[in-house]
This record gives C-alpha cells, structure tokens and sequence, in this order.
C-alpha cells in the first residue's frame, strides 16, 4: 500500500514513515474498498451478478484507483449483455493504469473483431427499437425484435426482462416463465427477474387450481357402489326407473315444488352471490392491472435512462477515438514533433503536419494539459519559420493577382505568427483588391491596433478611409 500524500511505502506504523502524514483513516478506507471487491468476486463466481455489481461499486465508490474492481465490474456487465458499459470501464482502468494492465487485452479483443463491434452496435439499435415499439403499443413487433436480439445476445439481460414482461402483459404466463428462468440462469439474484418470477407463479398456482375445480366437478358427475360381488357405476341424478307407473306423479309434484323453490328462494340469492363474486374478482383484477402498471412504468423508466447512458457513452468513445476525436489529434500532434525533430529544417514537411493538428480539440479543456503544452511549445519554435513560408507564397500570389491563393496563404502565416505585420497587412491589401471591403477594413483595423505609430498602420488608416468613402 503506497502513501496517498508522497507515494511511499506503508508499513505498519498509523502515520507515512517518508511524510508523517497520518494514513490510519486512509488504510481503513482502503481496507474496507478491498473486502467489498472480495465480496463483489464472491458473488460473481456464483453468478449472483447483479449482487456483484453492488458491492464493486461501493468498492470503486471509496477508491477509484482500485483497478481489479474496475475491470471485473467490466467483465460483470459484458457477462451480462452491457457491452458499452463494460468497455466505458475498461477504457476508464486503461486511463487510470496504461502499463502492465489486462483491460488492454478486453478492449483490444473487442475491437479487433469487426463482426464483435457491429454485433453490440445491433444489439443496442434492435433494443432500442423493441423499446419504441412499446411505446407506440406494437407489442408483437416488439417481441419479434426482442427475440432476433436474444437469438444473438443470449446474455442481455434487459432483453430478457423486456420480453418477460411483454409476456407477462399478454397474460402468457408459461413463455414469460421460461424467459425469466433464462435471465434467473445468467444472474442468479437479479430482484426485477425474482419479482416477476412471482407475479408469474401466483398466475399459473390461480390457473391451476381453477384447472383442478373443473376435474374435480367432472369426477363427481357419476359415484361408484359395491353389490355383492359387483362394482356398480352409476351417474349423478339419473334416477333408476321402476316398474311401476304411480310414481309418476309423485316425481312430476316433486320436480315443480323444487323448481318453484329454486325460482323464489335459491335462484336470486344464488344469482346476488355470483355478482358479489364477480365485482370483487373485477376489483381484484383492476388492483392487479395497476400494480403491473406501475411496474411496466418503473421498467421502462430504467430501460429509458439505460439507453440514455448507452449513448452517452457510445458519444463520448467515438468523442475519443473516431476520426477528429482526442486521440486522433493527439497523434497528429506526436507527428508534427517527429517530423520537427527529424528534419527541423525541413519546413514544408514541417507546416503540412502542423495542418493536419485539429486546433479545436487542441484547444479544448479536454485535451490533456501536456498535449495543450506540447501544442503551445511546438508553435513558439516553428511557428514564425511557418509563417514565413507562408507569407512567401501568398505574397507572391499577391503580386500575380491571385487574391484567393493569397488570402489563404497569408491567413495561415498569420494564424502561425501573430505578430508578422507584413502578412497582416497583405492580407488586408488582398482582401482589398478581392473587393471584399468589410473583411479589408476589419484586417486593416487590426494592423492598426497590433502595430500602432509603423508606416503600415497609416498606411492602414488611408485605406480605411478610401474604403469607408
């Protein structure tokens, strides 16, 4: 454990044996870093991966340096399906550590497998079409690409989820089950998956038993009796017929005393027992709808935001490593430095590399202050033989009437070396005889406020006001 004030080596002692400063809160704090990235490695090698994620974060959340953290949470989200995330972190553990780190062997895995690359470009495209589905209520079109997105990403967890619930919603209990199993098999311990996974087994025990009622009903439709050595089957309410013809009568009087009966006494409490049964399987119901409402609601606010960050981090590497991004023109920049110190003679080789410098990310606070530096210090050396060059061949073409190769040439000496006031001022005699008179003027003005009381600056004056007339 390295001293957080000077860099040195702890020992035992409470306090930096090098500065004296006093570490017994620091070694704490990174002790308790270090048991939640155990515990975070515990539950990642049991799979509980939502658990995992927990605990790495409260690790990082103490100490942003601890670089095992950092990459495992990387290897968690990538297990389950968050690719972006998983390489926002492992670009973040290269920053923090460039040598000797395995986050480097992860990324470059990733990126030089095309077919790898396009595949999480897809998986995000098709999910965040599946989620726009859901919210122009094309559900079927919405399983459809949740499915062609899982049949490539079996690990996307949020896919999984999604489709549950869109099961779930189809009231589809079996399908949804079976897509939760597979999200419960991939993240052993993930809460919205146990969730649902209750919602689903309380519907099948409901369908069941009410499978289990009508057997039930269908078994009692006839009884069994024993006869001596026989097993007599006989149905429920076939009455045996007799010989006898007198009992007629007494069934017919019998059947219409029970038929008026069942009219005036049993029917209308049986019929005010069948409603109150069913207004409150209707409430029941209208419960149940808004509870899966509110959890629909809360989902797709989650699966929202994760989209949100998806981009935002997709915008911020391709800010990184696409074409203009930092990296890119810090490479033009490490360029245009070789080529200085290997031919720093060598102008024109030397002012075309210094071209291909983005000076808007060179510029922005962003870029790391060494490259600004480097940038700042490769200008003050080279920057006035640059201008130069530059003043000579827009000069020139000034002298052959060619404004518009002037005014470009002599732009970029002025861009390379401020204060060269023969190319300030040929530009503004360029501009002049271009006949764009307000961008004359402007150039003119300048030439007055930079070199005030110089032959150029009345000079300057007189063409202001000829051109003012």
């Amino acid at each position: 454990m390295q001293c957080y004030n000077c860099g040195a080596q702890l020992t035992e002692k409470p306090f930096c044996t090098n500065c004296r400063a006093d570490v017994s809160n620091y070694k704490k704090l990174i002790s308790f870093a270090n048991y939640y990235y155990n515990q975070g490695l515990e539950k990642a090698t049991v799979r509980d991966l939502s658990g995992a994620i927990d605990s790495l974060k409260l690790c990082l959340k103490i100490n942003k340096y601890h670089i095992e953290a950092r990459n495992l949470l990387g290897l968690v989200y990538f297990e389950m399906g968050e690719s972006v995330a998983a390489l926002s972190e492992w670009v973040i553990s290269k920053n923090l550590s460039p040598e000797k780190n395995i986050a480097d062997d992860y990324i470059n895995s990733i990126q030089k497998s095309p077919s790898q690359l396009e595949a999480i470009h897809q998986a995000s495209r098709k999910f965040n079409l599946a989620l726009g589905y859901c919210y122009q209520d094309s559900k079927d079109l919405a399983v459809i690409q949740l499915k062609k997105l899982l049949a490539d990403n079996p690990n996307f967890i949020q896919g999984h989820l999604l489709l549950a619930l869109l099961y779930i919603d189809a009231a589809e209990w079996e399908k949804a089950r079976k897509e939760l199993t597979r999200c419960l098999r991939i993240d052993t311990a993930n809460t919205m998956a146990l969730r649902y996974m209750k919602e689903v087994d309380a519907a099948l025990k409901l369908e069941e038993e009410a499978r289990g009622g009508k057997r039930q009903a269908k078994k009692e439709e006839a009884y069994k009796y024993q006869s001596g050595n026989e097993t007599i089957i006989q149905p429920i309410n076939v009455v045996e017929q007799k010989r006898s013809g007198g009992w007629i009568w007494g069934l017919l009087c019998g059947l219409a005393v029970g038929v008026a009966a069942a009219v005036f006494l049993v029917l209308p409490a049986q019929v005010q027992n069948a409603k109150a049964g069913l207004n409150e399987q209707l409430i029941a119901s209208n419960e149940e709808l808004d509870k899966k409402s509110v959890e629909i609601s809360t989902l797709t606010q989650q699966l929202e935001a994760v989209a949100n960050e998806n981009a935002q981090l997709k915008r911020q590497t391709e800010a990184l490593a696409g074409n203009g991004g930092q990296m890119t023109t810090v490479e033009t920049l490490l360029n245009a430095a070789y080529v200085y110190l290997e031919t720093p003679e060598d102008v024109a080789a030397l002012s075309e590399a210094m071209e291909l410098i983005d000076r808007d990310v060179m510029e922005s606070p962003e870029t790391s202050e060494i490259a600004r530096n480097l940038f700042v210090k490769l200008m003050a050396i080279s920057g006035t033989d640059i201008a130069v060059s530059y003043y000579d061949i827009g000069y020139q073409a000034f002298r052959d009437a060619d404004y518009d190769t002037a005014i470009e040439n002599l732009k970029k000496a002025v861009e390379y070396d401020p204060d060269h006031e023969e190319a300030l001022f040929a530009l503004g005699n360029s501009y002049k005889e271009k006949g764009n008179k307000s961008q004359a003027i402007e150039t003119y003005e300048k030439v007055i406020e930079l070199f005030p009381d110089t032959q150029k600056a009345e000079q300057a004056a007189g063409y202001i006001e000829d051109l003012s007339e």
